[in-house]
C-alpha cells in the first residue's frame, strides 16, 4: 500500500528539475518495500494454508463425534445418508469456502480500512466521494447476497437428498434386483438430480447478478473520482501526484471493496452449508450423561420394575405396559411371544439405548443410567438376529469396543465358544481376513457366530441373546445350547434368551410369555404346558415343533 505514495512523489519529482536523487531513493525504498511484502505475503500464505488443513480435519472429526454422542431415536429419525452428507460433503464445502475465501475477506478487509486512512489523509473531499457512492456498492450485492445465501442451502438440502437415494439403493442392492426395480431407482436418483440442476441454476443465476452489480457500480465510482480529481488539479486544490496517489489508493480500495461484496456471498455459502453442521456440534443429546459408577463385584442381577415404556415418535402407543421380572446369574430367562409383542423392545432397554417412561430398571440395585459407559457395556452384552459387522478383519470385529486390546488367545477362545474359530481358521489369512462391508462376505449364521464372539470376548455378567442363532446349522445351535446351560461359565452371568427355537426355550429356567407388552404368564417350561395357556397354544400351533411362531 506504500507504493501509490511513491508514485506520487515519483510523478512529483519527474515535473521537477534537479530531482535525480529523490528519483533514486524512492525507487531502492519501493523496491526493499515490494521484496518484503513478498516474503511476509508466502509467510502469510504458508501458516493460514497449514492452519486452515487442520481446522478441516479438526471440524469433520468433531461433527462425527457430536453425531456419535446422540440418543438413538436421534439416528431413527434422520436418515444416514443425510447424517453422511452433514459430515462429509458438508464439512469438506465450509472448509473448501473458508480456506479459499475467508482469507480474502480478511486480507481486503484490514487492507480496505488501511487504504481509507490513506485516503482521509490525501483528500478529505475525494474520501467523501467515495464513501457517498459505497450504499451503491454495498446494498444491492448484499440483498443478492442473501439470495446467493438461500439458494445455496436448497441447493445441498438437495444433494443430501440425492446421496440419500443412492446410498439406499446401493446397500440394498439385492433387494433392488430381486424386484427388478434398478431402472426404477435410476429414474428416482435421477428426479433428485434434476431438482439438484435446477437449484444449481438458480444459484448461478444469484452469484451472475451480484458480480454484474458490483462491476458496473465500481466502474462509475472510478469515472466520477477521475472527473473530480481532475476538476481540483486544475483549480490547484491538489497536486499532479496527490491525484495521482489518491486515484491508485481509491482504485485499490474499490478492488478491496469489490473483492468484500464477491467474496461475502461466499462465505455466506459455507455459513448456509455450516447451519447444520453446527446443529449437530450444539445439539445437546436427549439421552442421560455416562454416569460414574464401577464395581469390581458385579453380580449381574437385572430387576425390571413395573417398566414401561414408549417409542419417543410415537408417544401415545405403549410397546411395554407395567413389566416386572428379574434375570438372575446363572440362569437363562427366555422371553416369548408374538411378532410385536416388544421382546426387542426389553432388549434394547436392558443395553440402556432407551430410557423406561416409566419404573425402574435395576442393575445389581442401580438405575442403569448409573453406570460408566463403557463398562456397562463391557458387562452387558447383546447379540441380535441380523447383527452389524464393520469392513475390517475378524480380529479387529471380535475385540471392537474394548479399551485393552485382547490377545490372540482370547480373541480365538472367545471364537471357539461361539463356534466362529472353524471356518476362520480355515481362511488363508485366518484372523486378519476382511470380512467385507457390513459382514457382506459372510452368510448369516457365520456373521452370528462371530458376533457372538464378539461378545463372550467381554466375558459379560448380562448376556442378551435377540434371536441371535436364528440363522446357525444344528452344530452350531447344539454348541450354543451348551454353553447356555452346561458351560461352567453359566453361573457367572444372567442371559436373557429370545429365539422362536423351541428346543433352547424348553431348557431355559424361567419363561415369560410377552403379549402387547404385557407378561401373561411365566414359569419353566414344564408348568406352562400344564397350565394351557398362551404358551402352550403357541407350542402346540401348526408348525412349531422346531420354532415358535
Amino acid at each position: 500500500m506504500a507504493i501509490p505514495f511513491f508514485t506520487g512523489r515519483l510523478t512529483d519529482c519527474i515535473l521537477q528539475d534537479g530531482a535525480a536523487t529523490a528519483f533514486t531513493e524512492n525507487i531502492i525504498l519501493m523496491s526493499i518495500l515490494t521484496i518484503a511484502s513478498a516474503v511476509l505475503e508466502f509467510m502469510g500464505d504458508g501458516i493460514y494454508n497449514s492452519t486452515m488443513g487442520r481446522v478441516h480435519s479438526q471440524l469433520q472429526g468433531e461433527v462425527f463425534q457430536a453425531v456419535l454422542r446422540q440418543e438413538t431415536e436421534f439416528f431413527q429419525q434422520n436418515q444416514t445418508g443425510a447424517i453422511t452428507s452433514r459430515v462429509t460433503e458438508d464439512t469438506s464445502t465450509v472448509s473448501e469456502s473458508l480456506s479459499e475465501r475467508l482469507s480474502l475477506l480478511l486480507w481486503y478487509l484490514v487492507r480496505g480500512l488501511c487504504l481509507l486512512v490513506l485516503m482521509l489523509w490525501g483528500s478529505l473531499s475525494l474520501t467523501m466521494v467515495t464513501l457517498v457512492t459505497l450504499p451503491l456498492l454495498f446494498v444491492l450485492p448484499k440483498k443478492l447476497g442473501k439470495w446467493y445465501q438461500s439458494q445455496a442451502t436448497k441447493k445441498q438440502e438437495s444433494l443430501a437428498q440425492a446421496s440419500q437415494v443412492a446410498i439406499e439403493a446401493l446397500s440394498a442392492m439385492p433387494t433392488v434386483r430381486s424386484f427388478a426395480n434398478e431402472e426404477g431407482e435410476a429414474q428416482k436418483f435421477r428426479q433428485k438430480l434434476q431438482e439438484l440442476k435446477t437449484l444449481s441454476q438458480k444459484e448461478a443465476l444469484a452469484y451472475a447478478f451480484d458480480t454484474c452489480t458490483t462491476s458496473i457500480s465500481g466502474m462509475l465510482l472510478k469515472v466520477g473520482i477521475l472527473y473530480l480529481g481532475g476538476k481540483l488539479v486544475t483549480s490547484g486544490a491538489v497536486s499532479s501526484g496527490d491525484l495521482v496517489t489518491f486515484v491508485l489508493y481509491q482504485i485499490q480500495f474499490t478492488t478491496a471493496v469489490e473483492v468484500l461484496l464477491s467474496t461475502y456471498p461466499s462465505v455466506q455459502k459455507a455459513v448456509g452449508s455450516s447451519e447444520k453442521i453446527f446443529e449437530y456440534l450444539d445439539r445437546i443429546p436427549r439421552c442421560p450423561p455416562s454416569g460414574t459408577l464401577t464395581t469390581s463385584s458385579l453380580k449381574g442381577l437385572v430387576q425390571f420394575q413395573d417398566v414401561s415404556f414408549a417409542y419417543p415418535n410415537r408417544p401415545d402407543v405403549p410397546v411395554l405396559q407395567g413389566l416386572t421380572f428379574t434375570l438372575r446369574p446363572g440362569e437363562v430367562t427366555a422371553l416369548v411371544g408374538p411378532n410385536g409383542s416388544g421382546k426387542s423392545t426389553v432388549a434394547a432397554l436392558l443395553q440402556n439405548l432407551y430410557q423406561p417412561t416409566g419404573g425402574k430398571l435395576l442393575l445389581d440395585g442401580k438405575p442403569l443410567p448409573l453406570y460408566e459407559h463403557h463398562y456397562l457395556h463391557t458387562q452387558v452384552a447383546a447379540v441380535g438376529q441380523e447383527p452389524q459387522l464393520f469392513g475390517r478383519s475378524f480380529q479387529e470385529n471380535i475385540a471392537y469396543g474394548l479399551t485393552q486390546k485382547p490377545t490372540m488367545e482370547e480373541i480365538s477362545a472367545a471364537a471357539k465358544e461361539s463356534g466362529a474359530h472353524g471356518f476362520i481358521s480355515k481362511l488363508p489369512q485366518g484372523y486378519s481376513t476382511e470380512v467385507g462391508e457390513a459382514g457382506s462376505q459372510l452368510s448369516g449364521g457365520q456373521r452370528q457366530a462371530v458376533a457372538l464372539a464378539r461378545a463372550l470376548i467381554r466375558k459379560p455378567r448380562v448376556l442378551i441373546l435377540d434371536d441371535a442363532t436364528s440363522a446357525l446349522d444344528a452344530d452350531s445351535q447344539s454348541r450354543v445350547e451348551q454353553l447356555l446351560y452346561k458351560s461352567h461359565k453359566r453361573c457367572s452371568r444372567s442371559v436373557l434368551l429370545i429365539t422362536q427355537r423351541l428346543s433352547s426355550v424348553e431348557q431355559a429356567d424361567h419363561i415369560l410369555f410377552l403379549e402387547e407388552g404385557t407378561i401373561r404368564e411365566a414359569g419353566t417350561h414344564q408348568q406352562l404346558m400344564e397350565n394351557q395357556g398362551p404358551y402352550y397354544n403357541m407350542v402346540q400351533a401348526p408348525g412349531a415343533t422346531g420354532d415358535l411362531e
